[in-house]
């Protein structure tokens, strides 16, 4: 079995975002050489999320919105966590509900998806450089 291993790094300069990383991922597994196995795609920061759904800009409005009601940033003495002299205790919350990992199958070489999925990686509490990991396992 082989394995092949490599970061994706981010600096979202606004609070949130959603980026479609497919076509990254879809590099790295033809780097890897791989042609049946897993591929594991993670965030490797407690406030960012990787996840997969469609590219739909509506759908990406509709998640804001919703991950905001669910867990809206402010006040931000809304959480126990700020008190810490944080102000991401929200982004703590969105990245549990979306997430941290997807595992996708790999097929004849590329992902094995289902129709219209894609892999995205959240961002919560931008700002900052991030990474997300990708392991891929196989033959």
């Amino acid at each position: 079995m082989l394995s092949y291993r490599k970061e994706l790094w981010f600096d979202v300069p606004g609070r949130r975002a959603f980026i479609n990383i497919t076509p990254q991922v879809e590099q790295v597994l033809a780097e890897s050489r791989i042609r049946e196995g897993l591929a594991l795609v993670n965030a490797m920061h407690i406030t960012a999320s990787v996840f997969i759904n469609d590219d739909e800009s509506g759908l990406h409005s509709d998640y804001e919105a919703w991950l905001e009601k669910l867990a809206p940033h402010e006040p931000l003495s809304h959480y126990n966590h700020n008190r810490t002299g944080e102000d991401n205790g929200d982004a703590h919350l969105k990245r549990q509900v979306m997430g941290r990992e997807v595992v996708v199958a790999v097929t004849q070489g590329k992902l094995d998806f289902g129709p219209w999925e894609q892999i995205f990686y959240g961002e919560f509490d931008g700002g900052r450089r991030k990474r997300v990991l990708i392991k891929i396992i196989g033959e």
